[in-house]
């Protein structure tokens, strides 16, 4: 009756057959879909039935129907602690059901009541082929009451931010971002590690698999920019782009040497907050504001900084001047750091804490 699928980075390692079989069983069954970090692209963000994002930095909508639900069918995923929060407290009616291709994980974090071991693309064209011959069917008066309560999750707006200030939101820099590539065909994301991460997985959409690359589990900041470097190689014509931190971008910045040496034209799209933002969160939230080496004094100049290896400085430090560095970036034909400072303050929202139960959300500093 309150069924939901949980489908992650499995979707995507098992290639484009599998996301297309997602979406079919999601359209087929009229169930709602949420995705975790490693996952987004495998269902479009434009289907009606994804709910966005879950985990520590997930949506609303997505937590809550996780908790509440009476049937988790879980896509190659992993039940990670980002997702579970506090195990004890873990979606504690709902039956678990358990696609994976790697026995050593069922059962592993979240015990389950039905484990699938198999390539999830082999194993939902089963399901589907079942479900068709099937003549047992949800009950559809149920499935909607579920769906209304969804909705009513869904009108918390829980990616909603300040849209007056006159700095820039970071937020909004990504909403810009993808409002000015969409059209693109070929774009390729990556990204570092920290909240512009989260702010790229929230307010970036994929409506195709193998269009977001970034780091999960290790959390390895310096990943995105080697990253972006590999995909420009694979595809010569294609838009990458690097969302970056000012502080990860530091990780590997000489590759910047890489990027000209190729004339790989990627460009790395630095959300600068002048600090290493998900631990000064971290800090200001949970330690009492107690900060601790997450202010970075000593920034360079990327403007002068990509200019010294021979590609292209940008900058936007007002709202008025980010669509047109955002539109100059993309039409470059060389590598591009745009330096965009955005506001040093903002947090990202919604935030389950460390410790917390996965239905224990805060929406802002002051929740």
């Amino acid at each position: 009756k309150k069924l939901i699928i949980y489908a992650g980075g499995g979707v995507i390692n098992s290639g484009p057959q599998a996301s297309g079989l997602l979406k079919k069983l999601v359209n087929t069954t009229d169930f709602p879909c949420t995705l975790t970090l490693m996952g987004l692209g495998a269902l479009p963000a434009s289907d009606k039935h994804f709910l966005g994002m879950l985990g520590m930095h997930g949506t609303y909508e997505a937590n809550m129907a996780m908790h509440d639900c009476d049937v988790m069918l879980c896509v190659g995923a992993r039940f990670d602690d980002r997702v579970t929060g506090r195990i004890d407290a873990f979606s504690p009616n709902s039956t678990k059901i358990h696609i994976d291709i790697d026995p050593s994980s069922i059962n592993k974090t979240v015990n389950v009541d039905v484990g699938i071991i198999g390539d999830v693309s082999h194993v939902l064209g089963d399901m589907i082929k079942i479900w068709e011959r099937s003549k047992n069917r949800c009950d559809e008066k149920a499935i909607k009451s579920w769906w209304k309560i969804i909705n009513r999750w869904r009108e918390r707006k829980s990616l909603s931010y300040d849209k007056s200030s006159k700095l820039i939101k970071p937020q909004y820099a990504i909403e810009r971002l993808y409002e000015l590539t969409k059209t693109n065909s070929e774009v390729y994301i990556t990204t570092e590690v920290g909240q512009h991460q989260m702010w790229a997985a929230q307010h970036y959409h994929f409506e195709q698999p193998n269009r977001w690359m970034t780091s999960g589990g290790l959390g390895t900041m310096g990943y995105g920019l080697p990253a972006a470097i590999g995909v420009q190689l694979a595809h010569p014509k294609a838009l990458v782009i690097d969302i970056a931190g000012e502080a990860s971008i530091l990780m590997n910045m000489q590759e910047m040497s890489t990027l000209v040496q190729h004339n790989l034209p990627v460009k790395v799209f630095v959300l600068n907050n002048e600090c290493m933002g998900m631990v000064r969160q971290w800090q200001e939230l949970l330690h009492g504001g107690r900060c601790a080496e997450s202010y970075m004094r000593a920034l360079p100049d990327f403007v002068k900084l990509a200019e010294a290896y021979g590609g292209v400085g940008l900058r936007a430090t007002k709202k008025e001047q980010l669509d047109g560095v955002i539109r100059e970036m993309i039409a470059c034909d060389r590598p591009v750091i745009a330096d965009i400072a955005v506001d040093p303050n903002e947090n990202c929202f919604p935030m389950i804490p460390s410790g917390a139960a996965h239905n224990e959300i805060l929406f802002g500093s002051t929740d």
